[in-house]
C-alpha cells in the first residue's frame, strides 16, 4: 500500500494506492475512509485500487472551501488521478463513492470506462428523502451538545424505525456523534446530504459503458430501490442484489466483493484494459 498528499484548494487530501494493473478508483461513503474501501473491494484481483479519502474523511483536511458537494469532491478525485498520470479508470465506490462514480462517468466519459456503484444512496434528485436521517444529524450536532444531540436522535422516532427495519444504518449513524471533528464534520454531512450527482435520468440513460450495480435490503439509507432504478435507467446495467449488511454482514460483503470480481474478470481485457 502507498500512500501520497494531495494539496488543493486549501486540503491536504491522503491519496492510498494498492496492488497493480488495471486502475480502479473506489470511493467511500459519507463518513467513510480507505478502511471502508478495503472491506467491500476484492483484495484477490490484480488491478491498481485508488481511493482520495474525501475533505475531512480518513486523513484529509477539511479544506477553506465551501460548500462541501459531490462535484467537488469528484473533482478533487480526478486531481488525484491526473496527479497519477492516469488517463482511463474504472469508477465506483459505495454509497457517496458511488454518486461521485457517476458523476465523474457523465462530466468525464473520455476518462471513465466502467462503472461500480455498491449501495447507491442517490439516483438523480438531490436531497433524497433518504438521507433525512443524516441532515437531522447535522442540524443537531450544530445546535447542541454532541451528548444531548445524540440523545435527542436516538429518541427521535426516525431512530427508533431505523432500529425497527434497519439496525446497521442505525449503528452506522450513530457513529456520527463519536467523531473527535463530530461539530465541524457537521457541516459536510449537511451539505453533502442535501446534494447529489448532478445527473440527470435522460443524462445517464446516454451513458452506455458497462456498470455494476449492487444493492440490498434492510437499508433504508440506500434503498434498494434506488439501485434498481439506476440499473433501469443506466443502458448497460448489471444489477445483483446481494444479502443485506444488516442480517449477515460477511455474506454481504462476500457477495459483494464476488460480484465486483466476476464483473471487472468479465470485463477487463488480457491486456488489462477496459
Amino acid at each position: 500500500m502507498a500512500q501520497s498528499i494531495l494539496t488543493r484548494l486549501g486540503a491536504k487530501l491522503n491519496l492510498v494506492e494498492t496492488g497493480q494493473g488495471l486502475p480502479v478508483v473506489f470511493q467511500h461513503g459519507l463518513g467513510g475512509d480507505f478502511a471502508q474501501v478495503a472491506q467491500t473491494f476484492p483484495n484477490t484481483l490484480n488491478m491498481r485500487r485508488i481511493t482520495l479519502e474525501c475533505r475531512g474523511h480518513g486523513g484529509s483536511t477539511l479544506g477553506d472551501v465551501r460548500p462541501f458537494s459531490i462535484a467537488m469532491f469528484a473533482n478533487d478525485v480526478l486531481a488525484a488521478v491526473d496527479q497519477l498520470g492516469i488517463e482511463r479508470f474504472v469508477a465506483g465506490g459505495i454509497s457517496m463513492g458511488a454518486a461521485i462514480a457517476l458523476h465523474l462517468a457523465h462530466f468525464h466519459k473520455d476518462r471513465v470506462s466502467a462503472l461500480l456503484l455498491v449501495r447507491p444512496a442517490w439516483s438523480f434528485e438531490a436531497k433524497p428523502a433518504n438521507m433525512q436521517p443524516i441532515r437531522m444529524i447535522a442540524d443537531l450536532l450544530q445546535s447542541y451538545p454532541i451528548e444531548e444531540a445524540k440523545q435527542r436522535f436516538s429518541s427521535s422516532s426516525i431512530a427508533l424505525a431505523l432500529q425497527q427495519n434497519a439496525p446497521d444504518n442505525l449503528a452506522s449513524l450513530l457513529g456520527y456523534f463519536e467523531r473527535d471533528d463530530a461539530t465541524a464534520f457537521a457541516e459536510v454531512l449537511t451539505d453533502i446530504a442535501s446534494d447529489g450527482p448532478g445527473v440527470s435520468k435522460a443524462e445517464a440513460e446516454t451513458l452506455s459503458i458497462p456498470t455494476l450495480i449492487v444493492g440490498n435490503q434492510m437499508d433504508a439509507i440506500h434503498p434498494l430501490s434506488t439501485a434498481v432504478e439506476l440499473a433501469a435507467t443506466l443502458p448497460d446495467a448489471q444489477f445483483v442484489e446481494v444479502a443485506a449488511k444488516a442480517a449477515d454482514k460477511a455474506l454481504h460483503f462476500a457477495q459483494t466483493q464476488e460480484s465486483i470480481t466476476q464483473f471487472l474478470t468479465m470485463h477487463c481485457s488480457e491486456k488489462g484494459q477496459l
